[in-house]
């Protein structure tokens, strides 16, 4: 079914991407830029927890679908590219880094592509390394927008960046992996 419960949060996933770059283009006499930060970390936490509520009731409700299963990846990777856009054009994430992580989100969705096309679709299922890059990543991006000291204790930016980094080696990690799983079919498929 197209238009179920998880679909809908799914869909409202995508559409927070917008509002996570528009707060920065706010007049900042509308609000403050400490303000834009705190709203864009906020929308991206729950554009985050609505990732793991869309597969929780898919479970749940017995509403998973073919379209839920094509979907809930996009809208993760929207969401995870379109805070690094807005963190590269802040300068709070490494040009290297974000083209690592949305290098491989293209390379390995292409793969993923590929692989079904072979019929070896379920070889490339999400590995135990994987959902450490997207944890890393998920907890990296809130405090990288946020970018201020959360009560006066945690350096927001520091701590951000050495956990995108993180991120960014287990991208690579992972990206091998899947190639790794991969490359029997490729020889063999040519």
């Amino acid at each position: 079914m197209l238009l179920n419960t998880p679909n809908l949060i799914t869909f409202s996933r995508i559409i927070l991407i917008p509002l996570i770059v528009g707060i920065y283009y706010l007049p900042d006499q509308w609000l403050s830029f400490s303000a834009k930060n705190t709203i864009a970390c906020a929308i991206f936490i729950v554009a985050a927890v609505t990732d793991w509520l869309d597969g929780y009731l898919a479970r749940r409700l017995n509403q998973m679908s073919a379209f839920g299963a094509f979907l809930d990846p996009v809208a993760d990777k929207l969401i995870v590219v379109g805070a690094l856009v807005v963190l590269l054009h802040l300068a709070r994430v490494d040009p290297l880094v974000a083209l690592i992580i949305v290098g491989r989100e293209i390379a390995i969705s292409a793969l993923r592509e590929w692989m079904a096309v072979l019929g070896q679709g379920k070889s490339m299922t999400v590995a135990y390394i994987g959902k450490l890059k997207t944890t890393s990543q998920l907890i990296a991006i809130p405090l990288l927008l946020y970018h201020d000291p959360l009560f006066d204790l945690v350096d927001c930016q520091f701590l951000g960046t050495i956990l995108i980094n993180v991120a960014a080696v287990l991208t690579v990690i992972s990206m091998l992996y899947y190639l790794r799983k991969a490359l029997p079919h490729v020889s063999s498929r040519g």
